[in-house]
């Protein structure tokens, strides 16, 4: 599913839409002259609108082709904002240590990258009580192993539970975690109240739908086409009826032995 929206030549928002990352930039107190990472960033919808506070923002993901149209849009809509992309391994990010006062880990991050050297890699480039920020799928309610599998290759990730999140940011030195809960959030992907993910066909038109499906199967060919359509009832009915996935914003500090001392 994530990969289907990422063929999609529309520069959909994220889940969680303009009002999760404007609560992002409200927890996080963005202003004029801060550095900001946007790991995972896709076409750079969710970059291009942080950087309207006022802040210096890169957008890393590790697909080149995505990385190329999210330059070119910026080109065109937004020329003059101080905005960067680059192509870039996320669980071996092309940054210094402790440049960034805030970096971001997005829905992506877990389905391009190990979660656990991700997280640690957002950290390391985050300054000493800067903030890192995840926005992720995790499980909440009990699917069994057979099931969960399927969900997994469907959405094209690999979901935690909320605790095997928050430990992967203990690991790597974020404290002082807080969480929001935002599978209910009203986004572009999804108008009304409902559950992280909607139905594929909710979320596009029929002609993009098509568009779709064509770059999909020069992609994956027929048989991985098919497959995902088989797939999808039983998806939606446990993305929707059961709530088996929920979306979760968190936000931490990097604490660091050496910046304590300094205290």
């Amino acid at each position: 599913m994530l990969d289907l929206v990422r063929l999609s030549r529309e520069a959909v928002f994220p889940p969680g839409g303009e009002a999760l990352y404007r609560k992002i930039a409200s927890l996080t107190e963005m202003s004029s002259g801060m550095e900001v990472l946007d790991a995972a960033c896709g076409r750079g919808v969710s970059t291009r609108f942080l950087a309207s506070f006022g802040v210096h923002c890169v957008g890393v993901d590790a697909d080149p082709v995505l990385v190329a149209e999210a330059e070119r849009r910026t080109r065109e809509e937004m020329p003059d904002v101080p905005l960067a992309f680059e192509a870039g391994a996320l669980d071996d990010l092309p940054y210094k240590d402790g440049i960034f006062d805030v970096a971001i880990g997005e829905l992506g991050l877990a389905a391009l990258a190990d979660p656990r050297r991700a997280v640690a890699e957002l950290a390391r480039v985050t300054k000493p009580f800067g903030c890192v920020v995840l926005v992720q799928l995790i499980w909440t309610g009990n699917v069994d192993p057979e099931r969960r599998e399927i969900l997994v290759q469907h959405l094209g990730a690999r979901p935690l539970i909320l605790v095997e999140w928050k430990q992967l940011l203990r690991d790597a030195g974020v404290v002082d975690l807080t969480v929001e809960d935002w599978s209910d959030a009203p986004s572009p992907f999804r108008p009304s109240a409902g559950g992280p993910f909607p139905d594929f066909s909710e979320i596009f038109t029929f002609r993009e739908k098509v568009a779709i499906l064509r770059r999909a199967l020069r992609r994956w060919g027929w048989r991985g086409v098919r497959g995902a359509i088989v797939r999808e009832r039983e998806i939606h009915r446990l993305l929707t009826r059961e709530r088996v996935l929920g979306l979760t914003m968190i936000k931490g500090t990097r604490w660091t032995p050496e910046a304590a001392e300094n205290l």
